[in-house]
């Protein structure tokens, strides 16, 4: 009797282990079915006469209906002309707008084909071993598709201010541009580079998160670059001061332009700027997040007032 129940329960064991595998493998095979018609592959080339020698590869994801396409600045900033390969029909690509901080430029395309976008998912609440796919183009063998989970959030490598993907999802030369999505086979994020000592996929991939992406691509869309974001007219000076018994780095305010920007917080001349968005307060760190801010974004603010230390969001403004 033993025998038997022992048997049965073995039985049962391995009838869960193989549908919690076909189930495992069916969410990646609807992920990969759902996106992929999504992602393009792109070559750029010096001169139209040589279409055999690309001077660049890559990948890009279709943004919209009628013909947005977000890539990496990277990818086509040395290009005179740009294809784009969706399916086995190419098309020519133009370049709307990019932005350098961010790595991301925006191609439009004239097609009578029926184009997929990519659907949006959320890059806020991602969390370390969330799986995830990447599709792109690696070496320019065509459309591809890797698994792995996420690494890590919020990385900087190089830029501070984007809060990088981080996931071993294999990630070669040729993908950048291309999608990293969730099981679900939404977008989290374009990948946009990997740290490798050979140039080549060594387990450490990055991405640009989707909620970034659809930033900056919304407003090179409509005004064909990123506006320049403004807090206010101030100068400031590098300096340090004693809050407290504890010594603050600071950027202290020398002039400030009345009735605007940061002077309808609070902030007046010779008040200390301590942080700016959670970081020690610099000149490198107060231009930067403000160069990476959009219209309508908030930069967080601490300042010394003389007596005590106060916290403001500040409204990024268009200039």
């Amino acid at each position: 009797m033993k025998n038997y129940l022992s048997l049965f329960l073995l039985a049962i064991l391995i009838i869960g282990l193989f549908v919690f595998t076909i189930n495992g493998n069916g969410k990646f095979v609807n992920a990969s079915k759902k996106a992929t018609p999504s992602v393009v592959s792109l070559w750029g080339y010096n001169n139209s006469q040589l279409r055999s020698s690309p001077n660049t590869l890559g990948s890009g994801v279709i943004f919209s209906k009628d013909g947005y396409i977000v890539t990496n600045y990277h990818v086509i900033n040395k290009a005179r002309n740009i294809i784009i390969k969706i399916n086995d029909y190419e098309v020519n690509a133009n370049v709307i707008g990019f932005d350098k901080n961010s790595d991301i430029a925006i191609l439009k395309i004239d097609t009578q084909l029926d184009l997929e976008p990519i659907s949006i998912g959320s890059s806020d609440n991602l969390r370390v071993g969330d799986e995830v796919l990447a599709i792109g183009n690696p070496y320019g063998i065509g459309i591809s598709v890797t698994s792995g989970i996420i690494s890590a959030t919020g990385r900087e490598y190089g830029n501070p201010y984007l809060n990088l993907i981080q996931t071993d999802a294999a990630i070669n030369p040729g993908n950048s541009g291309g999608a990293l999505i969730n099981t679900e086979g939404n977008l989290i994020g374009i990948n946009t580079k990997i740290y490798s000592k050979t140039g080549a996929y060594q387990g450490l991939g990055f991405a640009i998160p989707s909620e970034k992406i659809v930033q900056i691509a919304s407003e090179i869309i409509k005004f064909g670059k990123v506006r320049k974001a403004w807090i206010g007219n101030f100068r400031v000076t590098s300096s340090q001061l004693l809050i407290d018994n504890s010594i603050y780095k600071s950027l202290k305010i020398l002039e400030i332009e009345e009735n605007k920007g940061i002077y309808e917080k609070g902030l007046r001349s010779d008040h200390h700027i301590v942080e700016v968005n959670g970081l020690q307060a610099s000149w490198k760190n107060l231009t930067q997040s403000i160069k990476m801010a959009s219209p309508g974004d908030f930069i967080n603010i601490k300042y010394f007032d003389g007596k005590k230390l106060v916290a403001v969001d500040i409204e990024v403004k268009a200039r």
